[in-house]
């Protein structure tokens, strides 16, 4: 059958990157069928506690990914930042497409930075990662989780129910989004979630035709960087809830990554630079996350 079916979910920054996946193919393979599926999942629906509480990231795949397993879709488009370091029996990621910015945004209601905040502002995030990260450098910022859409979290700031919002730059751009505060890119020090800024393919293993179709919307660059910073995730215990940044780039035909770990607060902050090879990303990130554990990881892992 020369039609493929996406498995998507409903918010407006998933269909854009299931609809970009879909012109790619469409390009690619002028005369196939793309149909686009959009699934509400139990992440998108339960907005009144953090992901940590109900599950953690992985809540935004399970119904995508059961519609893969029951052959009722072809694929399905993720944020890979939201996928976690194992995928089910049966699935497989099939490819990542270039990587967009990996940068966080920091956006305020009155257009002040994070160290013109006064002491007390409320920032808004239900990322450990960003938490941890902020509040190493700030201590005197409160952080408030907010869950929700793109939209819903910048109309918590601009309603005065935060001070501030930090945001995945790609998602801004994705949307097209024009920001009408003050916005600044965190510095390159305030590392991202691995995988952040890269959509992800993910298909059924035997499904050798679809697998075929995809690649050539993969990027082996970005591919290899995200397989270093996967492999800090894996060797960690592969949970997308912990407080974890990792950022994998290609320096002189070798890759380089940075990996931190960080309590909540952000006053326990470990931290690993290394490099080597391309062709040893995966190993490189397993090092990386052994380093981490080595500095004594399990102290910071065994609070969450």
């Amino acid at each position: 059958m020369n039609q493929i079916r996406i498995a998507t979910r409903k918010s407006r920054l998933a269909l854009w990157q299931s609809e970009h996946v879909a012109d790619k193919l469409r390009k690619v393979h002028p005369s196939l069928e793309v149909e686009l599926l959009p699934m509400s999942t139990r992440g998108d629906e339960v907005l009144d506690r953090s992901l940590a509480e109900i599950g953690g990231k992985g809540l935004f795949l399970k119904e995508l990914e059961k519609a893969l397993l029951d052959n009722s879709a072809d694929i399905a488009v993720h944020s890979l930042k939201d996928v976690p370091a194992q995928s089910p029996d049966g699935l497989m990621l099939a490819a990542v497409l270039p990587r967009a910015g990996w940068a966080d945004l920091w956006l305020s209601r009155d257009g002040s930075l994070p160290d013109e905040m006064p002491a007390g502002s409320r920032v808004g995030t239900s990322s450990l990662r960003r938490q941890s990260q902020l509040l190493r450098r700030f201590p005197e910022l409160q952080v408030e989780p907010v869950r929700g859409n793109v939209e819903t979290r910048l109309e918590k700031m601009r309603s005065g129910q935060v001070a501030a919002v930090i945001l995945a730059a790609a998602g801004i751009d994705r949307l097209g989004i024009t920001v009408d505060h003050r916005s600044e890119l965190l510095p390159p020090d305030f590392l991202p979630a691995p995988g952040q800024g890269v959509i992800v393919i993910q298909c059924r293993e035997d499904d050798h035709v679809t697998r075929e179709r995809v690649r050539p919307l993969h990027c082996a660059q970005t591919g290899a960087q995200v397989e270093a910073e996967r492999g800090v995730v894996a060797e960690l215990g592969g949970d997308c809830r912990m407080p974890l940044a990792a950022l994998a780039e290609i320096e002189q035909g070798r890759l380089r990554l940075r990996a931190r770990l960080a309590s909540p607060d952000g006053r326990d902050c470990l931290d690993v630079d290394i490099e080597g090879p391309l062709e040893s990303a995966g190993l490189l990130g397993n090092r990386a996350g052994r380093e981490l554990l080595d500095q004594g990881g399990m102290r910071i892992l065994s609070q969450l």
